[in-house]
């Protein structure tokens, strides 16, 4: 098992090195296929959403509706703290120029220089984007978590609403600009380093679910009697999911504003999170690599692949008539119809991708193959004799 389990992190890690020198490659000498890269980077934040989404929802069985409001203040903590000083004039140009007055990569450029600086400072955003989110998190879940099912959801989704609604709250302008564009915030130069970053922080999580407070949140998911029963702290391990969701959401929430370039409030919508839902269920509630897989081809399928029916030509054929603004959204929505139909319980279901069981089943097809020749072989011999 052990073996198996090693194999296994081994071919894992070569084909991550495989797919950062392909990336790697195409920033270097493609940088025509920007859409190819941009595509790379939205996947992966969505992918860390989405993974962070299932430990709640997944792993966890609680039914929350809140992420879109921890990305938000995921996002808004990293804009803020990383505007250059000499700057925030402009971005900050109806409310005096902002009360925050300092710049975190700024800060750490001044002494490790501007590369080593700026990505400091930008990591350190990012935590500290989390950190906000979390602390929201652990407030809101103190009155929150007591309720079950569909009133979480609704407790969860109402939190993310009236967020949005308050960072654009014209009091709160010097901190949140109000209604007006944060900006001129540094972003990583290429999809390398998201992809990098991002798979760090899943694998914290995969560590996390294959932990001792992993298998707590299981058998809370399947029984909350019987995991009380054995010894289970209900109340501090559902918040410590809470919590931890709400930290990687808030990291992604950031890391999508580096994507979008520039930031409002009215980005996060509650369709954010209906559609960050939609990549948990159809890649599998319960497992991780379900929705790492599922997030990169909805996001690939939505804003590449598909477009052209939004364009008037798709594959080859020009039809302006058919393919216009709103198609590629039905097409998608037949597609999703379609996966939930034939894989009730999504692409993965509750399984995770496994190297090791996908090498014993392509031995086990050689062995089939091989045991009607042999059989056949013995016969004809014992006819002989």
């Amino acid at each position: 098992m052990k073996n198996d389990n090693r194999r296994t992190y081994i071919v894992a890690a070569c084909l991550l090195f495989l797919l950062l020198a392909l990336m790697t490659a195409i920033d270097m000498a493609l940088p025509s296929y920007h859409i190819a890269i941009k595509v790379i980077k939205k996947a992966s934040v969505y992918a860390l959403v989405a993974v962070s989404m299932n430990l709640l929802n997944g792993f966890t069985g609680l039914f929350s509706l809140g992420q879109a409001g921890f990305m938000l203040l995921g996002a808004y903590a990293y804009a803020i703290i990383s505007i250059p000083v000499d700057k925030r004039a402009g971005v900050y140009q109806y409310f005096d120029g902002g009360l925050v007055q300092f710049s975190l990569p700024e800060f750490f450029s001044g002494f490790l220089g501007d590369t080593a600086g700026t990505t400091v400072g930008i990591l350190l955003a990012l935590l500290l984007g989390g950190i906000i989110a979390a602390i929201f998190a652990y407030l809101i879940g103190l009155p929150v978590l007591r309720l079950k099912s569909d009133y979480l959801a609704i407790a969860t989704l109402g939190f993310a609403e009236i967020l949005r609604a308050l960072f654009q709250w014209k009091n709160l302008g010097p901190l949140t600009n109000g209604s007006n564009l944060l900006k001129s915030y540094p972003d990583f130069e290429n999809a390398t380093s998201y992809v990098i970053l991002i798979g760090l922080f899943i694998a914290v999580i995969v560590l996390l679910v294959n932990s001792s407070y992993g298998r707590a949140f299981k058998a809370i998911r399947d029984d909350e009697v019987a995991a009380e029963a054995m010894g289970i702290n209900l109340a501090k391990h559902k918040r410590l999911a809470f919590v931890i969701s709400s930290f990687f959401a808030g990291i992604g929430g950031g890391m999508l504003a580096m994507y979008m370039g520039t930031l409002q409030a009215l980005s996060f919508k509650s369709t954010m999170t209906y559609e960050i839902l939609l990549v948990v269920v159809i890649g599998g509630i319960g497992s991780i690599t379900g929705s790492v897989i599922t997030s990169f081809i909805y996001i690939a399928s939505l804003e590449w692949l598909l477009r052209g029916l939004d364009s008037g030509t798709f594959l080859g054929i020009s039809a302006p008539g058919i393919f216009k603004n709103g198609f590629r959204m039905a097409v998608v929505s037949i597609i999703i119809m379609v996966v939930v139909l034939f894989f009730r319980k999504g692409i993965m279901g509750d399984r995770e991708f496994s190297v090791s069981r996908m090498l014993k089943k392509m031995d086990g097809l050689r062995v089939r193959r091989k045991k009607p020749r042999a059989s056949g072989t013995a016969g004809g011999d014992g006819a002989n004799d």
